[in-house]
């Protein structure tokens, strides 16, 4: 589609949507284009910035987007993280201790979080218990 800024003879200024260059100039010939204002069917085009897409605005665009994209990203890992500290005992530092006595029985299974030393979730890791970390969220980080 064409967008073309229009006058008629009278002054009156508006927009018109053609499928093509002659689409404008057979509406034109034929009279069927009119001014909304007036009725008057002597139409012109008038002067009109295009709209030019520049490699600045796909930029900003993308960035747009990006910053949209990780925004939803960080909520829905805030959501997550939130959920899983709102299911599980914090256990601190005995951490490893509780998820070896959870793994081989000792203790009722149940989430638990806590800090554990990189060589102590290798080991956990090592032995068969099932780990992960949980992210530090920019708020955490304090």
């Amino acid at each position: 589609m064409i967008r073309y800024s229009l006058s008629c003879e009278n002054a009156h200024t508006f927009e018109g949507w053609f499928s093509t260059s002659a689409d404008f100039d057979g509406q034109v010939a034929s009279g069927f284009l009119t001014c909304p204002v007036c009725n008057s069917a002597s139409i012109s085009k008038t002067l009109m910035a295009p709209s030019v897409s520049t490699a600045r605005k796909k930029e900003e665009k993308q960035a747009v987007a990006m910053d949209m994209a990780r925004a939803e990203a960080e909520a829905r890992l805030k959501a997550a993280v939130a959920a899983i500290k709102a299911n599980a005992e914090d256990v601190g530092d005995k951490f490893p201790e509780e998820a070896r006595k959870i793994h081989y029985g000792e203790a009722d299974a149940r989430g638990i979080i806590g800090q554990a030393s990189f060589g102590e979730v290798r080991d956990l890791l090592e032995e068969g218990i099932e780990v992960a970390p949980l992210p530090v969220l920019p708020e955490d980080a304090n």
